[in-house]
């Protein structure tokens, strides 16, 4: 998937799992934010959520 737009996400989370999901994203050799969307896609994949693909989100945009 080759991703043309982004959107920001702010968020406030303990600093303990801040730092887990640090060590996470180092370990695997990712930035924090594609770790957090890696962790998000393997869940709603894991719970059957769907996940459309950008250009048909985007469609009407064009």
């Amino acid at each position: 998937m080759v991703a043309t737009k982004t959107a920001t996400l702010n968020l406030r989370i303990d600093p303990v799992l801040k730092e887990a999901l640090r060590i996470a994203a180092m370990q695997d050799h990712r930035s924090i934010a594609n770790m957090v969307e890696i962790m998000i896609r393997q869940h709603c994949e894991k719970m059957g959520i769907s996940i459309p693909e950008q250009q048909e989100i985007f469609k009407d945009d064009e």
